[in-house]
């Protein structure tokens, strides 16, 4: 026995000397494993390591570009610190979203003297300090800031204005009604607006969209090539976004190849703009489009607009016709293999020959979109939700056996009515107890179907053939899918009214439930899911196997499965958090869910969460398992819960969680 210890120890031994030493590899494999550090650890932490790693986490490679965006742990100290060591290294520096670091911070990105690329957004930059941190980037060629209340364009230095003059790239959120530094940017290539004006100020005065024409600078549009703009609800922002594109309708530029807007509700049309568009349809050839719904429904501008290699196109709730679509769009047919993103959402009428007098429950025209996937062929992505998509009895032709032709998908979003086999919606729902026959014998104990819990079980049931499974089958590369409900409408939306449509969901999505959930877990590669008003969940049994397969999941949103009167999908949902260890963004909507200590002791597997949002009427928590669920996920930086808890809860856990 002695002997045999000795040999195993010698075993041992020899194997650690022979051992494989991580400064042994190459610089080529050291710098790639280095790249995965964030950079302030390579600069402050891992080159103090070693005398190797001290020069390889100096490499060009490594500090040409700097990340701080979600780097939670980077403070002003480090910053400074960072900025010290490298800052004449630093090409392009994004600090987007760094609410928590004082306004001072930005003082120290004077010292990365070779900055081309600079995002500053949600990084709240007063006009003075801005001009000081400009006058020192001669460099400086892509520029992302925000514009708050108190921006004074007139405090910009001239070596500011000179340093913006050379500009090409512009992401400009607006906050206050302003041009911001758009008038200094003289030599514009793309110019991105996003538009946050509320209507009112804080202190409830009405704001006014009201700019001076003279700040805007006619001519320095003129080398414009992509114009994006994108407004949040609210009249003001309507104001200021039309006194932006009034001075394109003077003059469009000739070179300009994308124009998008994305517009929330009814955004009218003036003659200002539609100007513009008729400029555009004779002068520039697009190969992106997208906006306002108002702008397109009842005209022909589609048939006027030229189009060079198109990559984009975004019709959302436009009254489009399929007969337009083929006609006009892709030209009865036209090769359009350069086209990767095609947004149909909320076009009730995308799939049928007319608009007129078409109803919900008819079935498309499979020819129309048979023409579509035929001639967009490398689609990527692919929007079809917000309406009713019916395929007909006929063999072959079903909705999801013509998309399963799309091969390059790495997008979907469908209707739940969408999935459906034909022969489904036919078919009569479970019983129910007042069709149980009377008989004095032992009473019959209505519950409702199981679903096995593993794919093994699901394949003896031949689920497989369904159309649905088969083209979750077929998109092997898939990393976003959302399959809402027609109906569906959110409690709290972003963009769009909080109008909770009455509608019930149609027939055929009466039939969608927990098997057509367990297909999905084909999608190896998914990243994120979004299941909306899912009525025949009965078990959640699907989630489970998504939570097993599906390693990949960063963002699930759930909302509105199953009955209303109560969470059915509870305990699968649990089973199913148990395996999301990649699952950073979490979101609920579900009436009556109920946050016990089950949920988040579940939840708390969940070790790589960022964000968690519930959105619950007449919900439940229990603040003692929010605290738990804290401690034990150190990376959670949002949680929102809008619960039916009382306000006197709600601020004690908010404080206890901040004293955390």
């Amino acid at each position: 026995m002695l002997r045999c210890g000795e040999e195993v120890v010698s075993e041992e031994s020899e194997e650690e000397s022979n051992g494989v030493n991580l400064m042994e590899f190459s610089d080529e494999i050291l710098l790639h494993i280095l790249s995965y550090v964030p950079c302030t650890d390579l600069v402050l932490n891992v080159r103090r390591t070693c005398r190797k790693l001290a020069t390889l986490c100096l490499d060009k490679s490594l500090t040409h570009t700097v990340l701080l965006q979600k780097d939670y742990k980077v403070n002003k100290d480090k910053v400074k610190q960072l900025m010290r060591d490298i800052g004449k290294e630093i090409h392009q520096l994004n600090m987007a979203g760094c609410y928590w670091l004082p306004s001072s911070t930005i003082d120290h990105v004077t010292r990365c003297k070779n900055l081309v690329k600079l995002n500053l957004s949600g990084c709240h930059v007063t006009s003075l300090r801005l001009s000081k941190m400009l006058s020192t980037l001669q460099h400086l060629r892509s520029l992302a800031i925000d514009v708050n209340p108190g921006f004074d364009a007139s405090q910009l230095s001239s070596e500011c204005k000179a340093t913006l003059s050379r500009v090409s790239e512009l992401k400009q959120t607006l906050y206050t009604p302003s041009y911001g530094v758009v008038p200094c940017c003289t030599s514009l290539e793309k110019l991105l607006l996003y538009f946050e004006i509320l209507d009112r100020s804080r202190e409830g005065f009405m704001l006014s969209g009201q700019l001076m024409v003279g700040e805007s600078n006619v001519p320095h549009y003129q080398n414009l090539r992509i114009f994006y703009a994108r407004l949040a609800p609210g009249y003001v922002n309507q104001e200021v976004v039309r006194l932006y594109l009034a001075v394109l309708s003077d003059r469009t530029p000739e070179n300009l190849h994308a124009f998008l807007i994305s517009a929330p509700g009814s955004f009218a049309e003036t003659g200002a703009t539609k100007n513009l568009l008729d400029s555009m349809a004779r002068n520039v050839r697009l190969d992106a489009l997208q906006l306002p719904k108002t702008w397109i429904n009842g005209s022909g501008l589609l048939q006027h607009l030229k189009f060079n290699n198109p990559f984009y196109f975004s019709f959302s709730r436009c009254t489009l016709s399929g007969g337009h679509l083929i006609q006009r769009v892709i030209n009865g047919g036209k090769d359009l293999k350069s086209l990767t993103s095609l947004n149909l959402s909320g076009c009730v009428h995308c799939l049928a020959p007319e608009s007129l007098f078409r109803k919900a429950e008819d079935d498309i025209d499979s020819s129309i979109l048979e023409s579509l996937v035929v001639s967009c062929c490398n689609l990527r992505h692919l929007n079809l939700s917000a309406a009713h998509h019916h395929s007909s009895e006929s063999i072959g032709n079903h909705l999801c056996q013509l998309l399963s032709r799309l091969k390059h998908l790495l997008s979907l979003a469908l209707p739940v009515c969408s999935i459906t086999d034909v022969g489904a919606s036919v078919e009569k729902p479970p019983s129910t107890p007042n069709l149980v026959p009377q008989t004095f014998g032992r009473k019959v104990r209505i519950g409702i179907q199981t679903y096995p819990r593993n794919l093994g079980d699901q394949a003896n049931q031949k689920i497989e053939s369904s159309v649905f499974w088969a083209l979750m089958g077929s998109l092997q590369f898939l990393e976003t899918l959302e399959i809402i409900g027609s109906s569906f409408s959110s409690a709290m939306p972003r963009n769009e009214p909080a109008i909770r449509n009455s509608l019930p969901p149609c027939v055929r999505a009466q039939s969608v439930g927990d098997s057509e959930v367990a297909a999905i877990s084909q999608l190896t590669y998914l990243q994120s899911l979004t299941l909306a008003q899912l009525p025949n969940i009965l078990t959640g049994s699907g989630l489970v196997n998504i939570g097993l397969q599906c390693q990949h999941l960063r963002t699930l949103s759930l909302a509105n499965l199953g009955m209303m009167g109560k969470v059915v999908y509870m305990s699968a949902l649990m089973d199913m958090l148990k395996h999301c260890k990649c699952l950073r963004d979490l979101r609920l909507e579900q009436p009556y869910f109920c946050a016990g200590a089950q949920f988040f002791q579940a939840l708390s597997h969940c070790s790589s969460l960022q964000r968690l949002c519930i959105v619950s009427r007449s919900g439940t928590l229990q603040s003692d398992a929010v605290m738990s669920f804290m401690a034990s996920c150190l990376e959670v930086i949002m949680c929102h819960m809008f619960m039916g808890e009382s306000l006197t809860v709600c601020k004690n856990l908010q404080q206890s969680i901040v004293r955390r």
